[in-house]
């Protein structure tokens, strides 16, 4: 529990440092120096649970629930109030006096309840003062570099040269979860010959639930290599993509990876939109199922075995010491030990060495995890590999727990790319700010952090070597869901993806993820503009938005009107969102709701249509990424207390953008502006003040178009 209390507390921080805003003080009526008074008693909290992370009894297991809860109802009643004063907008006197007093009370109460349970942790902490804890503290990253470069490229095998001639001979590779199926077919997959000798090189993984079309379209956008590839197959039926499969692959020499096929149907459906070009195109198949073999065509499969207790030492040094032999005697034989007790399965190996390549190099730390590495040695295979998996996770800072624990979200098998594994990392607010450095740099830091302990796998670099996707392995995912349980981590979602596209064509979709196949009408409650009277909305959720987020009842929505040309369509809102995704598909440029203020945590914003942005837009103090595929940005009213977006990094596509001293002001710390001109004869350049660019200190990426 005390990873969930962490995580609420965090956020809870990030929204009281958002009501704490300059700006908001002319439109919230809040008393500031309660509100400092709740923040710095949460700081107190925050650090009681970053010093003792590990601390286990009951007691300390209720106590973080209830800070759980408190967090996440103090967010509840901060969002209530907030909305119903923007709402509500100017007020007689009288009226902002009954909105003051009634948002102290209710902050009060929290304070209270929160006081309450200091005073409860303070009594737990002297009742265990004389206990020793036998686990060692553990070291964070011993490097300092934070950089997601192919440094951090995980997955290198022991005598990988000598098995690649057979891998590509045989093209089926058989074996349990954690032995190195998909490390073998990667390093196949990205070797030199390999890139050489083929035209396409395409990777798709096959989950147990994993179907035809999701396998065409990840096919698909590994070929043709493009972010928004998969938004545009949204609307083709399974045949058009294995169409377009067969035309891309028709004439070249291709090699294919088909990663974890846990049956032949998906295969039987797929297979036949691979031309037979006779050109010597190879399709490699990883499975752990051995009796599928025969179904797959292979007569004989590359059959994984467990590592030798010589190739057993050798990985565990290169992951433990980043070199052959260990390099501290005093370690030797307990390191033997250690890589002995993993049973040769590689998996465990990389997660043992990554955990204690970034922990302290004493005697007493190595043998408390090589006792408990020992003691797992009469469990079953899966068992002891989770068993040894979790020895990682446990010696987690409590704040890579947080991230760790967030990836449960993606699907099994899902290849996720690195710039959105971030936004969502820092728009669900628990990362903890520090000063000196932006979220996202802390973002790179902590992700750098969980491939190094080989907790996370890298699967692709870009052109210039910097890790594009990630992946986390079944057995880890397995892992997360399993102590995302214990820990009861299901912190309420605040990232949207709105998809009107699907919807224009009669597909049912659910509200949050845009996705989803089974679905349950779930009531909500619905914000009344200026009335606080009771009042509910219906919305459909998959069943996967509803799994991983228990708490969707407590979500508050408002009901916003898009308006395209002569119509217009609706859509409901969390009004704590931090990230929204919209998609209508429309050829024409539609208006950004006016409403979109009610929004107003919102960190991230993509749209992937043209749009006309409200001027509300510069009242968005929170807002981090405006991403669109055009957009015309209205003009900042400036006033003597005119709203500065300091947060703002990222504007694209801004359409004819007027870089004029009065919106560079609002904007300070753009680090990445794209910007297109449609250049007429009566327009000069001069009218668009691009020599003003150089005000903007921070910007690291200028991209300009012009027709």
């Amino acid at each position: 529990m005390a990873v969930a209390a962490y995580a609420a507390l965090v956020s809870l921080t990030h929204v009281l440092d958002n009501i704490q805003h300059p700006a908001r003080r002319h439109r919230l009526h809040l008393d500031m120096k309660q509100i400092q008074s709740l923040h710095e008693k949460l700081k107190v909290l925050i650090g009681f649970l970053e010093v003792h992370p590990q601390r286990k009894s009951q007691e300390m297991e209720d106590l973080a629930r209830q800070i759980t809860a408190i967090a996440g109802e103090a967010e509840d009643i901060i969002d209530l109030h907030v909305v119903y004063q923007l709402g509500e907008g100017s007020q007689e006197k009288g009226k902002d006096m009954v909105a003051l007093l009634s948002f102290c009370q209710d902050i009060e109460k929290v304070i209270e309840k929160i006081d309450s349970i200091t005073k409860e942790l303070m009594v737990v902490k002297e009742k265990r003062a004389g206990v020793q804890e036998r686990q060692p503290v553990v070291s964070v990253r011993i490097s300092s570099s934070t950089t997601l470069t192919s440094g951090g490229k995980n997955g290198t095998m022991v005598g990988f040269e000598k098995r690649l001639v057979r891998v590509m001979d045989e093209l089926t590779v058989v074996g349990m979860g954690g032995i190195g199926k998909t490390t073998i077919a990667q390093n196949t997959f990205d070797h030199p010959y390999i890139i050489y000798r083929f035209d396409i090189r395409a990777w798709c993984t096959i989950s147990q639930q994993c179907s035809v079309r999701e396998v065409l379209v990840g096919l698909l956008c590994d070929i043709q290599d493009g972010n928004e590839i998969e938004e545009n197959l949204a609307l083709c039926s399974v045949d058009e993509l294995g169409e377009r499969l067969y035309k891309n692959l028709s004439g070249k020499r291709y090699f294919i990876v088909i990663d974890d096929v846990w049956s032949t149907e998906t295969w039987d459906d797929v297979k036949s939109f691979f031309p037979n070009n006779k050109s010597g195109s190879r399709i490699l198949v990883t499975t752990r199922i051995s009796n599928l073999t025969v179904s797959l065509g292979s007569r004989r499969p590359y059959l994984m075995d467990f590592l030798d207790e010589n190739k057993s030492w050798e990985l565990f040094c290169k992951k433990a010491f980043g070199k052959q032999g260990c390099p501290f005697p005093e370690l030797e034989k307990i390191s033997k030990n250690i890589a002995k007790s993993c049973r040769g399965l590689p998996l465990a190996i990389v997660i043992i060495g990554g955990l204690l390549a970034n922990s302290n190099m004493t005697r007493e730390y190595w043998e408390f995890v090589g006792e408990n590495v020992s003691s797992y040695a009469n469990l079953g295979n899966d068992e002891h590999c989770l068993k040894i998996l979790s020895l990682s996770y446990n010696n987690l800072p409590i704040h890579l727990k947080s991230c760790f624990l967030y990836m449960r979200i993606f699907p099994r098998g899902h290849r996720i790319r690195i710039s959105k594994l971030i936004k969502y990392w820092v728009a669900e607010g628990f990362l903890k700010p520090i000063d000196g450095k932006n979220l996202e740099e802390l973002a790179e830091e902590y992700l750098t952090d969980l491939i190094d302990r080989n907790l996370v796998l890298v699967r692709k670099l870009d052109y210039k070597g910097n890790i594009e996707t990630c992946e986390i392995h079944d057995l880890l995912r397995d892992l997360c869901l399993r102590e995302s349980e214990k820990e009861q981590y299901f912190l309420v979602r605040k990232a949207q993806f709105a998809n009107f596209q699907m919807e224009n064509i009669g597909g049912l979709l659910c509200f949050l993820c845009g996705h989803g196949s089974a679905f349950q009408m779930i009531n909500f409650p619905k914000v009344q503009v200026t009335s606080r009277s009771a009042s509910v909305t219906s919305a459909l959720v998959c069943n996967n938005c509803r799994d991983m987020n228990p708490h969707l009842a407590r979500l508050r929505l408002v009901r916003m009107k898009y308006f395209i040309g002569s119509y217009t369509v609706e859509r409901l809102h969390p009004t704590n969102l931090r990230l929204l995704h919209v998609k209508i598909g429309t050829s024409s440029e539609f208006l950004l709701p006016s409403k979109m203020f009610f929004l107003w945590d919102l960190r991230c914003l993509y749209i992937d249509d043209a749009i006309v942005v409200p001027s509300e837009i510069w009242d968005m103090t929170q807002l981090r990424d405006l991403i669109v595929k055009s957009a015309s940005l209205p003009d900042p009213i400036v006033t003597a207390d005119s709203i500065v977006l300091e947060n703002l990094q990222t504007l694209c596509t801004i359409r004819n953008f007027k870089c004029t001293e009065e919106v560079l002001q609002k904007v300070p710390n753009l680090k990445k502006l794209k910007c297109y001109y449609e250049k007429t004869r009566s327009m000069e350049w001069s009218y668009y003040c691009l020599y003003n660019l150089a005000r903007l200190y921070k910007l690291e990426s200028f991209s300009v178009d012009a027709n």
